[in-house]
């Protein structure tokens, strides 16, 4: 009999931009499980509404959690080394070493997000790829020296990876380079147990897809096609993620795991 306890453990969490936020449902669930969290924000406009949330963590369990503190908040701009490097000396001193990290991070123009995929500008084409791809090599090459006793690292991704969905345009490309990068950090950090995977996540409301032209036909004709014949919710991500960042999943690596009722392995 297994049960997911994460005291004692560190996670570090990229992308909780508000309450909708997939990364915020997967902060909550690791949380819950009794791991410290540390919860990166973009700049100081974002900050507040990181600040906002974050009271909600220390208060999740109705007994103190052994080792359990506060939410730690560090600043970091993914696309500037400098704040990686002092996001993650923070790290080091407050918490010591790492055993989680969650990238649920992706960014495209608006106006790249729609339209003819053809059209996509060099600046936009390098600004979705900077973001929403190369920002986890980035976060990995810095947060794998605090991870000495092993760890996991999870990144987030979407079908538009292997197939065509109109609209979704230059982050299908992001994604497919994320989804790349999986299997060659799974097979570099590999020897470290540093475990890498990604999840999946079928169309979900958050304040990123609002801005995707068709997302409503989008998550419409999943709900139809998908073998559940739904969408999947926020808690079924953060589930999976906390599979795959615990030690149940400790024989795993290099995996994306589908999330999305299982519409990915239909034909028509």
């Amino acid at each position: 009999m297994y049960t997911i306890d994460l005291t004692g453990k560190n996670a570090l969490i990229f992308g909780v931009a508000n309450q909708r936020s997939i990364a915020w449902a997967i902060t909550q669930t690791l949380n819950q499980a009794g791991a410290r969290i540390a919860l990166s924000y973009q700049n100081e406009r974002l900050r507040e509404n990181v600040e906002r949330l974050a009271p909600a963590l220390s208060s999740a369990h109705p007994e103190p959690v052994e080792g359990s503190k506060s939410p730690l908040l560090v600043q970091c701009d993914v696309t500037r080394e400098e704040d990686l490097a002092s996001a993650f000396q923070k790290i080091k001193e407050q918490m010591g070493q790492l055993h989680m990290i969650v990238h649920s991070i992706a960014f495209a123009q608006r106006e790249d997000l729609g339209g003819s995929f053809s059209k996509t500008t060099l600046e936009g084409f390098r600004a979705a790829l900077d973001v929403s791809a190369y920002s986890l090599v980035a976060i990995t090459r810095h947060a794998a020296p605090l991870m000495a006793d092993g760890g996991s690292i999870l990144t987030l991704t979407f079908l538009a990876s292997e197939r065509a969905f109109p609209g979704y345009n230059v982050m299908g490309t992001a994604k497919a380079a994320l989804e790349n990068e999986v299997r060659q950090l799974a097979y570099e950090l590999g020897p470290r147990n540093i475990r890498v995977n990604a999840v999946s996540a079928g169309p979900l409301d958050t304040l990123s897809s609002r801005v995707i032209h068709g997302y409503t036909d989008m998550k419409r004709i999943a709900a139809e096609r998908a073998p559940l014949k739904r969408n999947i919710t926020h808690d079924e991500v953060a589930r999976a993620a906390l599979f795959l960042l615990s030690d149940l999943s400790s024989g795993v690596t290099g995996e994306v795991l589908h999330v999305d009722a299982g519409y990915n392995i239909m034909g028509i």
